[in-house]
């Protein structure tokens, strides 16, 4: 994590930027994935908690953020594919059981 206050300040923006892209996707794959809408796995899926499987949850999200914000959105759901997908999934398994039957792979 920057030590100093303006480095600090564009990961925080950057983060912000990511959590929107990371609500965005979380939201689409569960409508695409299962047909339904589900706002408590949406906020669980984009939570600090779960994001602090791959690493620190504010560097998480500015990493998504740095994507969208080089390449676009679909950048950033790449990165989130790539990196948080299968923990999404593990969520399902645990969450939502009955589900597991519609994941596409």
């Amino acid at each position: 994590m920057p030590k100093d206050k303006d480095s600090q300040r564009v990961l925080r923006e950057q983060a912000w930027t990511g959590d929107a892209v990371l609500a965005l996707y979380t939201r689409e794959w569960i409508l695409r994935e299962f047909g339904e809408m589900d706002g408590e796995l949406m906020n669980l899926m984009s939570s600090n908690h779960f994001l602090s499987r791959v690493g620190n949850p504010t560097a998480v999200e500015a990493e998504i953020g740095r994507a969208y914000a080089a390449e676009g959105l679909e950048a950033g759901f790449f990165w989130i594919e790539k990196n948080l997908r299968a923990h999404m999934e593990d969520v399902i398994r645990k969450r939502r059981p009955h589900w597991v039957a519609k994941m596409k792979r």
